[in-house]
């Protein structure tokens, strides 16, 4: 553990109402004192401080607040000091300067939540949810990052590896009286727990397909033929004119993206170029941008006209649901406001793009197509490759346990898989950790974190 002072900006670079700077260390509280006008070294924990922030030179740098925090009663879990500011670039660029040449050095990405980590004051799931939380767009992936900050994640799994811990032990004490042949670990006892487990690890894992779209988005591709109105659709469903629109076909000759919450879910509309067979280049480049989103996207919005229904389209969807069986595929039959004495079509969704009509019904199949009906608020949801990866190993590890346990495998081997079980269940939580693994996780961080 490093027991240097470091120090960063913790609010966004730019000019604001208000910036802070974080500094944790061992002489935090000296080395700002320091600059302070008033002596804040004999000052209690958690207490606010009012004054002026001055150079070496006795020049009045700004009013400030200060934020005294002692060892163990920080974030970091050091003691630290948060400098409130005005949000002047020149002010904080001219703190922190003061605070470099006092001894402190700049906080690499990360740092504040690794010192966090190192001090036990989080572990290692709980840290990368903090990055998750900051980056978090919309209710659902707040909810999830929350969550896991609270420990809820980490209370679960530590339990499940507590209980193969203590098997794991009298299958290590039968080891040591091999000669003697007692069995101090009851086998079914073994593999019901075992069982239940595996069961609870492969749940886990199993949420990640929902975990990872909460987190990155759900790509929803609106596709179909030129003037049917898909980027008309798109400015209706975000509430702004985002894409061009016009009765000319081809207007749309690139993919544009825009991101929307409902019920909590952020979903990422594609508007595409309308497909069809063309020889002018950039359209076709469009078309081919369009075709590569549809591989993408996790739902495909297929469009036709009320005007003009192509029964080609329903052929078409047919043919996306056979190609990409994963993904979901709407057929939706636009401009219902100008259908007259025409049915639509069998299985589509009628909507009006321009009036806004059945707006409202596709919405609500959109998040049931990602929720599939189900109530994920309290649900523990994995949104992390690395967790998801762990929880396989780990599932592997428990199978080939079981495996042995039917086999009548000798009992060191079943104790290695029980314990290869363990240290992936540990990797995720921090339990296990080495500093390849936490440089690659704390990298990822931005710098005041």
């Amino acid at each position: 553990m490093k027991s240097d002072t470091i120090c960063a900006l913790l609010t966004p670079n730019g000019t604001g109402a208000i910036g802070v700077i974080r500094v944790s260390g061992p002489n935090s509280i000296a080395i700002v004192s320091s600059f302070f006008s008033k002596d804040i070294a004999c000052s209690n924990s958690h207490t606010l401080h009012f004054g002026s922030f001055k150079n070496k030179k006795e020049e009045i740098l700004d009013e400030v607040l200060l934020s005294v925090f002692h060892e163990g009663k920080s974030f970091t879990g050091e003691q630290s000091v948060e400098i409130s500011c005005h949000g002047s670039s020149y002010i904080l660029q001219s703190v922190i300067e003061c605070l470099l040449k006092a001894g402190c050095r700049i906080a690499e990405p990360g740092e504040f939540t690794k010192r966090a980590f190192l001090n036990g004051k989080l572990d290692l799931s709980q840290a990368e949810a903090v990055a998750d939380l900051i980056a978090s767009q919309s209710k659902a992936m707040h909810n999830i990052a929350l969550k896991q900050l609270k420990g809820h994640f980490s209370d679960e799994l530590k339990a499940l590896r507590q209980q193969l811990i203590d098997f794991a032990s009298l299958i290590e004490l039968e080891l040591d009286f091999g000669e003697e042949d007692v069995e101090f670990a009851d086998r079914d006892k073994l593999k019901e727990l075992l069982v239940q487990v595996l069961q609870r690890v492969e749940n886990l894992a199993d949420t990640f397909a929902m975990g990872n779209v909460m987190k990155q988005g759900v790509p929803v591709a609106i596709v179909g033929a030129p003037n049917t109105g898909k980027s008309t659709l798109l400015n209706s469903l975000i509430g702004e004119d985002r894409a061009i629109v016009s009765d000319i076909a081809g207007t749309t000759r690139d993919v544009i993206e825009e991101t929307f919450n409902i019920d909590g879910i952020l979903f990422r509309f594609i508007d595409t170029a309308g497909i069809r067979e063309t020889n002018e280049e950039i359209e076709s480049i469009g078309i081919e941008r369009a075709k590569k989103k549809i591989e993408e996207a996790t739902i495909v919005l297929c469009l036709s006209d009320s005007e003009n229904p192509l029964p080609e389209v329903l052929d078409w969807s047919e043919k996306l649901m056979i190609q990409f069986p994963e993904k979901e595929v709407f057929v939706i039959q636009n401009k219902s406001d100008l259908l007259t004495m025409q049915k639509p079509m069998d299985g589509a969704f009628l909507i009006s793009a321009k009036t806004g009509a059945g707006l409202d019904e596709l919405k609500k199949q959109l998040v049931n197509a990602i929720t599939k009906g189900k109530d994920w608020s309290n649900q523990t949801i994995i949104t992390s490759a690395r967790h998801h990866e762990a929880l396989l190993k780990t599932s592997e590890a428990l199978e080939k346990a079981l495996f042995g346990l039917s086999s009548d495998i000798s009992a060191d081997l079943i104790a290695l898989d029980i314990r290869n079980a363990m240290y992936h269940l540990g990797s995720i939580t921090g339990d296990i950790s080495s500093d390849e693994l936490l440089g690659n996780i704390f990298s990822r961080f931005c710098i005041g974190k």
